[in-house]
């Protein structure tokens, strides 16, 4: 994982972005923050096990399904599967160490 600080990146309302290898935060204390960084981590996980690539495309088609039954895009993007299982698990430290392959299906 490489951190890079930059808010201009980032739009508004998100702390940071993982972008494979790469998590842009929006400033310089979020690194310190070992919940928020799980989180991302998470996603990092979820990336590598999709080829990153095929991470990106269900990522969007997720976001647009779920944008199209709720009509709301904060909550299209809190139930996206990948962000449900972010979320839920970034107070689990070790989540990462036992989470098992492709687990965001779960959370679907």
């Amino acid at each position: 994982m490489i951190l890079i600080v930059n808010k201009w990146l980032l739009y508004g309302r998100f702390k940071g972005i993982s972008l494979w290898p790469f998590v842009v935060l929006e400033n310089e204390q979020l690194k310190q923050d070992k919940f928020f960084l799980n989180h991302e981590k998470i996603h990092l996980r979820q990336q590598l096990e999709l080829l990153i690539v095929f991470f990106y495309l269900w990522y969007l088609i997720e976001f647009f399904v779920r944008y199209l039954d709720c009509r709301d895009g904060m909550l299209a993007y809190r139930n996206i599967s990948f962000e449900r299982e972010a979320y839920r698990r970034e107070n689990d430290l070790s989540y990462l160490k036992r989470r098992s392959f492709w687990a965001f299906r779960k959370f679907l």
